[in-house]
């Protein structure tokens, strides 16, 4: 199995197939890396565009092409047929995030002809996979964390590349791959983006509950269990709702224990997901937990 490291650039160009935006693929750049991640070959091809006369002075000043650079590109479906004979047939297809999912969708449905589809087989989001193998090695992280940012915490210096080009790009994520990998814990972040659930999943929008009325809420969502004594305990004011919380006081039933109860509910594709909060104001004390 390879290992193929992908990354894209795109532009924001309106499409009227689309009636709308759409972030079309200006620039492919890949890096294949064999099972044991050595080197293989190198992928990079230019996008004419087939909406746009030219390119958004922003995009060139992220990426450095110009709209010359793109008009001297090839059309999508030759860089996709090309690309699809490159990346071969038992392959696992890494991005940095998967932003450039979204992007491949969008394309493929309004851009490429003839039922002409963007070879991705097995994916995995690196920077997901990253993020937790940074925790692992001590690193405090909160929130996504840019390529550039990984590859200094692993001590790989970009001085050389040219961030924000495809090629660069999926080259820098190779060696961040390569520092970080460890094969049981990549192995769960492995998921078959043929299976129509991926991409139902993938573009599933999230929802919060703002109602207590809302019948997809169970019993269970609103429940809580005294952190003293490990009891039930019971509501003893009305719920308020505020910034995605639920909020009230309980009192545990058996030791008699008050503390303040909130909860966010949140619809997600699997269902929905109750995190809860018991707050002691006077201690500054809080406990988190996640049904």
């Amino acid at each position: 199995m390879d290992f193929i490291i992908l990354d894209l650039e795109w532009d924001s160009a309106y499409c009227k197939k689309k009636s709308g935006f759409i972030n079309q693929i200006i620039q492919i750049g890949a890096v294949k890396l064999d099972q044991n991640l050595n080197f293989v070959d190198n992928f990079s091809r230019t996008v004419r565009s087939a909406v746009s006369k030219k390119v958004t002075k922003r995009f060139t000043e992220l990426t450095g092409i110009t709209t010359e650079d793109m008009l001297a590109g090839i059309p999508l479906n030759d860089a996709v047929r090309e690309y699809n004979d490159w990346v071969g047939d038992d392959f696992v297809t890494l991005t940095w995030s998967n932003s450039d999912l979204y992007a491949i969708m969008n394309n493929v449905k309004f851009l490429l002809s003839d039922g002409l589809q963007f070879k991705t087989g097995n994916y995995a989001d690196l920077q997901s996979f990253v993020q937790n193998e940074l925790r692992l090695k001590g690193h405090e992280i909160n929130n996504q964390i840019s390529l550039s940012a990984a590859a200094e915490m692993l001590g790989i210096s970009t001085d050389m590349f040219e961030l924000h080009t495809a090629l660069d790009d999926s080259t820098i994520t190779a060696a961040v791959l390569k520092k970080t990998y460890n094969e049981s814990r990549f192995a769960p972040y492995i998921k078959d983006t043929t299976d129509p659930e991926f991409y139902k999943k993938l573009t599933f929008k999230k929802q919060y509950i703002t109602k207590l009325t809302d019948p997809r809420i169970e019993p269970k969502h609103l429940s809580f269990i005294c952190d003293k004594c490990s009891n039930e305990a019971k509501r003893s004011k009305k719920w308020k709702y505020k910034n995605h919380w639920f909020m009230t006081e309980f009192i545990c039933l058996k030791c008699g224990n008050k503390f303040l109860a909130r909860v966010m509910l949140k619809v997600t594709y699997n269902g929905v997901k109750a995190s809860k909060r018991i707050i002691y104001p006077t201690e500054k004390v809080q406990q988190d937990v996640t049904v």
